[in-house]
C-alpha cells in the first residue's frame, strides 16, 4: 500500500544527532551521483530533531555540505522513552504523508529505532546503515537500539567482517549483508582538503 507511485525509487534518509549527520553526508553524494547518471533514485532527508540546537545541527548540515532536510520532526529532549515515542509519532505521521519505498537509518541513536518501528508496522522496508555492531554491554541505550533495529532491519549495510559474523550468528541471511565499510571514513576523505593545521 505504502509505496511511492512514481517511476524512481524513493528512499528515506533519517538523521537526528550528531553522528547521523557526517554518516548520512556520503550516502546523499551517492544518490546524487547515481541520479547524475541516469538511475531512477531520489531521496528525502528527514531529520527527527533530536539534536536540536544550532550548534549540534545546522552547523553539521552547513561544514559537510549536506542539503537542507525536506523535514524536522522537532523531536527534541526528553527521557529515552519519552524522545524515542515522540519521534515514532511524528516519523508515522511522516510517512503516511510522504510514502516511500524504503527508510535508511544510520548508527545506533534514539532516531534509528524509532523511525525503524513505524517503517516496518506500515510494510516499509528498512537499511540500517552501520549493522551488526555489538559491544555485548546491555547496560547501553545504543546496544537495545542496534539490536532492535537489526531485528526488524531488511538490508544490512555492515562497515567490518565482524559485523557481518555478528549477523550471521543471529540468523540474518547473508544474502542481505552488504559489507560497504565505514562511511565516516568517507567523509573524512571527503574532508581532507578542508584540515588545517592547528597553530602552535
Amino acid at each position: 500500500i505504502f509505496t511511492n507511485n512514481l517511476d524512481e525509487m524513493l528512499i528515506t534518509l533519517v538523521a537526528g544527532a550528531r553522528p547521523n549527520f557526517m554518516k548520512i553526508a556520503p550516502i546523499i553524494r551517492a544518490i546524487e551521483k547515481a541520479r547524475g547518471e541516469g538511475n531512477d533514485i531520489n531521496y528525502r532527508l528527514v531529520h527527527t530533531g533530536q539534536h536540536y540546537d544550532n550548534n549540534l545541527s545546522q552547523t553539521f548540515f552547513d561544514e559537510l555540505g549536506i542539503p537542507a532536510p525536506h523535514v524536522n520532526l522537532g523531536a527534541g529532549s526528553g527521557s529515552q522513552a519519552t524522545q524515542t515515542a515522540m519521534i515514532m509519532m511524528a516519523f508515522e505521521k511522516e510517512l503516511l504523508k510522504n510514502p516511500t519505498d524504503l527508510v535508511m537509518v544510520v548508527g545506533d541513536v534514539n532516531s534509528t529505532l524509532a523511525c525503524s518501528i513505524p517503517a516496518k508496522k506500515l510494510w516499509i522496508q528498512v537499511a540500517h546503515v552501520e549493522a551488526g555492531i555489538r559491544s555485548g554491554d546491555m547496560t547501553m541505550p545504543e546496544e537495545i537500539n542496534r539490536i532492535v533495529t537489526d531485528s526488524i532491519t531488511d538490508l544490512f549495510f555492515t562497515t567490518s567482517r565482524t559485523a557481518n559474523e555478528n549477523l550471521q550468528k543471529s540468523g540474518v541471511d547473508e544474502k542481505h549483508i552488504h559489507f560497504v565499510g565505514n562511511v565516516m571514513i568517507d567523509t573524512l576523505l571527503y574532508n581532507m582538503n578542508n584540515l588545517r593545521k592547528p597553530a602552535l
